[in-house]
């Protein structure tokens, strides 16, 4: 199902725009059509609103001023006269920081929802960072007892990170660092989630697979890594443990603990493979043909 803000994208900011002046006139129109006596001030916060929300908050703050000066164009012409000038400034002014309401609130919400993302992502790749990834699998752990559904983690070292970083420098280091997450997520489904947890270390959470199903997925994401890094000039493989629970009576970091004891299985035994177990079943490992 298509969410709101898709489709708010979908349509182009001079879109947004026509259709946020059609309503401002048709909003000053009905303010004169309806006189003094009948105050319209709240209905310019409309095409106001809409315009902060579908284009940014610089062209709502236009669309706050054209607002003020339409609606005191329309008080003049509908006959409301004052004793001095004085009043006409005032009532604009107050008008203005009313219209002017709406834009800073969606301004503190995108600011408050862009503090919020930081605290869940990882600053250098811009995947999930460790906490946020924790809360999500005692969720999935919960769920999986629950229900009774299988979910796969997996964790994934690059082998000779510090050579690049040696060779090239921290910058090079940086950039396969995000090519690398990059490369994970687009083997990901939606329900799916990449956490960065070290420095070269990521983990995977896939709900729904089973330890049939995540050979294939991670053989694949393992695969697709080594022939970005291959065709990049850098000289990393991966090292990869993989666990899959049913319904486990275990902790996050018990978890963690397990899927990163496989991983080192790989590591101990030449780097650049994949080593699989299933809770609480034993271990096996599948050989990834390269």
């Amino acid at each position: 199902m298509m969410k709101l803000d898709d489709v708010v994208k979908k349509i182009s900011r001079p879109v947004w725009i026509g259709l946020g002046l059609f309503l401002l006139g048709g909003v000053a129109i009905l303010d004169h059509m309806t006189g003094v006596e009948l105050s319209f001030s709240l209905f310019y916060l409309i095409p106001i609103s809409l315009i902060a929300w579908t284009v940014n908050e610089r062209v709502g703050l236009a669309f706050s001023f054209l607002s003020a000066g339409i609606w005191q164009v329309v008080d003049i012409w509908s006959g409301n006269q004052y004793s001095s000038v004085f009043p006409y400034i005032w009532n604009t002014i107050v008008r203005l920081g009313f219209f002017m309401l709406p834009v800073f609130m969606i301004r503190l919400n995108r600011a408050l929802e862009h503090e919020r993302m930081l605290a869940r992502t990882d600053f250098l790749t811009g995947v999930l960072n460790a906490r946020f990834f924790r809360e999500l699998a005692q969720m999935e752990i919960n769920r999986s007892r629950r229900y009774k559904r299988t979910f796969t983690i997996a964790f994934i070292d690059v082998d000779n990170f510090k050579t690049i970083n040696d060779t090239f420098g921290h910058t090079e280091g940086d950039t396969v660092l995000r090519a690398i997450a990059t490369n994970i997520k687009t083997h990901l489904r939606k329900t799916d989630f990449v956490a960065r947890v070290g420095g070269d270390e990521f983990v995977v959470l896939l709900p729904e697979t089973n330890k049939q199903t995540a050979p294939i997925v991670m053989s694949n994401m393992q695969r697709a890594l080594l022939k970005e890094m291959d065709e990049n000039g850098w000289a990393v493989t991966f090292s990869i443990g993989v666990l899959t629970l049913t319904a486990p009576q275990i902790s996050v970091n018990e978890m963690l603990g397990r899927v990163d004891q496989l991983m080192y299985v790989v590591k101990n035994g030449g780097k650049n493979n994949i080593h699989y177990a299933s809770h609480p079943e034993e271990t096996i490992a599948i050989k990834l043909d390269l």
